[in-house]
């Protein structure tokens, strides 16, 4: 029992220090599953949009930062219906937002670009 004590004594406290160092650098373990990773590299590269896409995002009135910094940021990519393998552009589709999904995109990650395929609205 002497033992167990003194392993709780020191553990608690280093886990709340090591959380309390971590939050602090903004440390976190959410950008290592696949969804994140994908989401976080598309949006570091530039974007290319194709006619239609930018034809249904002047009907639906979607701007730019509202694509970037919610629809995209927050979605869900679907990798049952995605080509994550495909050479040299794996292609994706991601809903937004994650449930009850109101947007579908369509879109290819290549090295440098992300281009918009399409963009349709579900409800």
């Amino acid at each position: 029992m002497k033992k167990l004590k003194f392993y709780l004594i020191g553990l608690i406290p280093g886990l709340a220090i090591v959380f309390f160092v971590l939050n602090k650098k903004g440390a976190s373990c959410s950008g290592y599953l696949p969804n994140s990773r994908v989401i976080a590299e598309t949006l570091s590269k530039d974007f290319k949009y194709s006619e239609t896409f930018k034809a249904e995002m002047n009907t639906l009135k979607i701007d730019e930062k509202f694509l970037k910094d919610s629809i995209i940021t927050n979605g869900k990519v679907d990798f049952d219906r995605s080509h994550a393998q495909k050479k040299p552009c794996p292609d994706y589709l991601l809903v937004y937002p994650k449930e009850n999904p109101t947007y579908e995109i369509t879109f290819d990650k290549c090295e440098e670009t992300a281009t918009l395929n399409t963009l349709k609205k579900l409800k």
